[in-house]
């Protein structure tokens, strides 16, 4: 009788049951990062709303092109600090330090720091918190966007548009949400992880170890 041999976790995953304990670092990252997204997100107010603004003067829907931005603190939280409600908080703790900082859009910004991170914790949850590929990344910033998407009928009135506008809308921020969010997240926390600043994380010691 051969006895079973464990299997080798690939890259940016594991096998093993996780610990989903927080620890003192992971909070303390996890609100670091939330109030560095939420500057991110205050400087994008205006360029990424300009963007919005042009890109649906040209076809009414394709401003959903530039919201990615807007959910990527929830992707990013969740591929560094890996553990339940690791997202939910760092997209909202951005939303809140953006709409402290004054944007158009005030309360319905903690809204949708909501809506956004549970979006993306879903994904997570989805492969047991032990999957953080860039698949995975892809699906955490698309799960953020739909869940905005769907919010934005009640909060911004979209119940009342056309239904090529609403799908319109909705493809975009789908696509937005995967590169902007997804793919351009992903590949931070690597970048982050190759400068050792992760090194306490299990994205910086992954990176170590493919080196």
């Amino acid at each position: 009788m051969t006895a079973a041999t464990p299997s080798t976790p690939n890259s940016g995953q594991r096998t093993t049951r996780p610990n989903r304990s927080w620890r003192v670092v992971d909070i303390v990252v996890a609100a670091i990062l939330g109030v560095a997204f939420g500057l991110i997100f205050w400087i994008w107010n205006g360029v990424g709303g300009a963007a919005y603004r042009a890109f649906d003067a040209a076809t009414p829907g394709l401003g959903g092109l530039a919201t990615g931005i807007w959910v990527a603190a929830g992707v990013v939280g969740g591929l560094i600090i890996r553990k339940p409600g690791a997202a939910l908080f760092v997209e909202l703790v951005a939303a809140i330090v953006s709409a402290l900082l004054g944007n158009q859009w005030g309360i319905e910004t903690v809204y949708s720091g909501l809506a956004q991170g549970l979006g993306a914790e879903l994904a997570f949850l989805a492969f047991g918190y032990r999957k953080f590929t860039l698949p995975v990344a892809v699906l955490a910033g698309i799960g953020a966007e739909v869940l905005e998407w769907i919010l934005e009928l009640f909060t911004s009135g979209n119940l009342a548009m056309s239904p090529s506008y609403l799908v319109i809308y909705l493809v975009c921020m789908v696509i937005s949400g995967a590169v902007l969010a997804g793919v351009l997240g992903y590949f931070l926390v690597r970048g982050l992880a190759a400068t050792g600043a992760l090194d306490r994380f299990a994205a910086g010691r992954e990176r170590r170890e493919e080196i």
